[in-house]
């Protein structure tokens, strides 16, 4: 084998498409410190950082034997980190904007189906979260996300004030949000 160290990028993705472990090891030792700062540092989660690097370097071991690139090496695999941040922030926007709605459906603009997010299991996400809430907030949600009402008509229900209730709200969508954050990101993983 040798030391691969001397080896240019492009003799590497060679050696690399013809089953070479020892030249995706020099690739990947080469990369992962400079892409990991790279996406924590537009991240600022080390482990959201971790996750996507090692998608990306997964990523290439899927396309092993055909895999080719355009441009250089390093130019490509900058641009799978950044567009794997960039799916993940559209990802966390669209999520953030459907439990702020309290809608339970979502429309993802776009015909690639790696994106879809199927609306039946993010629906059952929310309502065991709901489920889970503490038993005031969960109904001050339910009173405004599933009957409309508003947050007077709330106050006067539940026998509290305005405010509390708006408290409330505020609180269970900290709740949702910081709840579902996670799990969303790993269906999305899961259904790529």
């Amino acid at each position: 084998m040798g030391d691969y160290s001397s080896y240019s990028d492009s003799e590497l993705i060679a050696l690399f498409n013809g089953d070479d472990d020892a030249a995706f090891k020099e690739i990947y030792q080469r990369y992962d410190k400079l892409l990991y700062i790279f996406a924590y540092r537009k991240l600022d989660d080390e482990d959201e950082a971790m996750d996507v690097v090692q998608d990306v370097f997964t990523g290439m071991l899927a396309n092993r034997g055909n895999f080719m690139i355009k441009a250089s090496l390093s130019a490509y695999l900058y641009k799978s980190v950044l567009n794997k941040i960039l799916d993940l922030f559209r990802h966390q926007q669209t999520i953030k904007r459907y439990i702020a709605e309290g809608s339970h459906y979502i429309d993802v603009d776009t015909n690639d189906t790696d994106y879809l997010i199927r609306e039946k299991d993010i629906r059952e996400m929310i309502e065991k979260e709901i489920a889970a809430m503490p038993p005031r907030m969960r109904q001050a949600y339910e009173l405004k996300h599933k009957f409309k009402h508003s947050p007077q008509e709330i106050a006067e229900q539940m026998g509290i004030s305005e405010h509390t209730v708006k408290v409330q709200l505020q609180r269970a969508l900290k709740h949702l949000r910081n709840r579902l954050g996670v799990v969303i990101f790993v269906i999305f993983i899961l259904n790529k």
